[in-house]
């Protein structure tokens, strides 16, 4: 990970895709498993880790909010977590409901794609900066 203020966001933007990658993956051992009796939904929490990580921050502007946070620790790493455990969807107490599990892998691809997109902005603006 680059360690720069002009960096901020593409580092954030890094920890998105790590977790994004995280959660994809999570889905898809969802769906590998939606006939395996006692199985319990994966999913990853990220985006509330991110909220809380830049509440804590004693900026209120998002980039000095961004730029102030530390990268050097763990704290905005996705984390794997069972889905309402205590649920069965079915009697067998898998609780994997499969439209769900393709609804949400879509739309997880599409968020992978918009935050890798923007990265690639970033870079690109970096790009014209150092020809001018």
């Amino acid at each position: 990970m680059l360690k720069s203020d002009a960096f901020s966001y593409v580092n954030l933007m890094d920890k998105a895709l790590d977790a994004s990658w995280l959660r994809e993956t999570a889905i898809s051992d969802n769906i590998a498993n939606v006939d395996t009796p006692g199985y319990k939904r994966k999913d990853v929490k990220f985006q509330d880790i991110l909220m809380d990580e830049l509440d804590s921050t004693k900026y209120k502007n998002i980039d000095r909010a961004v730029k102030s946070l530390n990268y050097n620790d763990d704290s905005l790493d996705g984390e794997v977590y069972l889905d309402y455990p205590a649920y069965n969807y079915r009697l067998d107490t898998n609780n994997v409901d499969i439209d769900q599990e393709n609804t949400e892998y879509a739309g997880e691809q599409l968020r992978y794609q918009a935050m890798a997109t923007s990265v690639s902005s970033e870079f690109s603006r970096f790009d014209v900066v150092t020809r001018s």
